[in-house]
């Protein structure tokens, strides 16, 4: 029986690896569980644990915060003697956080076998630090999964190997589908006074946006002119929590980080959603809802092809522009290849078959902790 394990650390990770484990458990796989911690307190992390009903993590390495070095530095020396006790076949990473890259690194140094979910993904941005991590992540790993065929052609160009490159599909439709009649029976939208396709959704969480005052200043002033034609609920990440500094632009409701179903029943609901995350492209993408990404470039361009996304940069004039163009007249939408809420089963598939035909070396068989490199 192979013994796969399944790392996580922050929010996004956590509707990637839900349909994973779930497809890799039913077909008889030994599952471990890791909680890196990246992402620590009850809004960024238990909630989504509970509306997606992941079980507790077999290990929680409570880093919390830091530098990037230092989040990187910590996970690190936390998981290597958890991967140590473990000897796992295969190490699963998903996304690109910084958790993501450590315990990537710490499991290709071992020995296992590194399963990347959403290879392939690049924004050409090397100013985010998302982006480096993506790039890291896909040179160390064997297997690569990648969600749609910008990211195939990504890794084609890069000289990755055919046969380590695998289109699976985007397994946050997995989630979204599954949880989708969840959603929409929440009771957000009454509490909170609204009605379907009657408002916008807010979120934005960038460093390139929030960190810059000056960027995030034009930021705000094109929310203000936006929620003055159409009310917008802002659920505000704590590190733009931090930057607002009491500023509440007009017709613009902020309001505490959501839980999973509550902010799908927005997202769904929503006539438009302004944002800067890579993952809320996705997800109206595949629920049809208009999107306005609030940066200059993505790493969902598939999203801007055939889905409902716009890139729009940080202009206030071009983002009031654009949102009254799509109230106007919303985009059409088509779904991207295989993102048909089965990504899970096709991703199972390739980790089994890896693990049970690699002629690789048991990890840590060879594994030292006292070379000098």
């Amino acid at each position: 029986m192979s013994r796969i394990a399944c790392v996580v650390g922050a929010r996004p990770n956590h509707m990637k690896i839900k349909p994973i484990m779930d497809a890799l458990e039913k077909r008889g796989a030994e599952t471990i569980l890791v909680h890196t911690g990246q992402h620590y307190d009850r809004a960024m992390n238990d909630v989504f644990f509970e509306d997606l009903g992941i079980r507790r993590p077999d290990r929680h390495l409570e880093i919390g915060s830091g530098t990037h070095a230092e989040q990187t530095a910590r996970t690190m020396l936390a998981f290597e003697p958890v991967f140590l006790e473990l000897r796992p076949d295969i190490v699963v990473v998903v996304g690109d956080v910084n958790s993501t890259l450590s315990c990537a690194l710490v499991a290709a140094k071992g020995g296992a076998l590194v399963a990347h979910v959403e290879a392939g993904l690049r924004s050409g941005d090397r100013s985010m630090p998302e982006e480096l991590n993506r790039v890291a992540v896909d040179r160390v790993s064997d297997v690569l999964l990648v969600a749609s065929a910008d990211g195939m052609a990504n890794l084609r160009a890069e000289g990755y190997r055919r046969d380590q490159t695998y289109l699976v599909g985007n397994v946050m439709v997995d989630t979204l589908m599954a949880n989708l009649d969840r959603a929409r029976t929440r009771p957000i939208l009454s509490e909170l006074g609204l009605s379907r396709r009657k408002f916008g959704l807010v979120t934005l969480h960038r460093p390139g946006n929030v960190d810059d005052e000056q960027v995030l200043t034009s930021l705000l002033a094109a929310l203000d002119e936006v929620g003055r034609k159409l009310p917008l609920v802002f659920p505000v990440h704590p590190r733009t929590r931090a930057r607002l500094r009491g500023r509440t632009p007009a017709g613009v409701l902020l309001m505490d980080p959501l839980g999973y179903l509550d902010f799908v029943a927005l997202e769904d609901s929503a006539a438009i959603v302004l944002t800067d995350s890579g993952g809320v492209q996705a997800e109206t993408t595949a629920l049809g809802v208009p999107c306005l990404t609030l940066r200059r470039n993505t790493e969902w361009p598939v999203t801007t092809v055939e889905g409902t996304n716009w890139l729009v940069g940080c202009d206030p004039k071009r983002i009031v522009r654009a949102a009254s163009e799509f109230l106007e007249k919303p985009p059409r939408s088509t779904m991207p290849e295989l993102w048909d809420g089965r990504s899970r089963e096709r991703i199972a598939d390739v980790l089994l078959s890896v693990a049970t035909s690699s002629d690789r070396p048991r990890p840590t068989d060879h594994y030292r902790t006292d070379q000098d490199v």
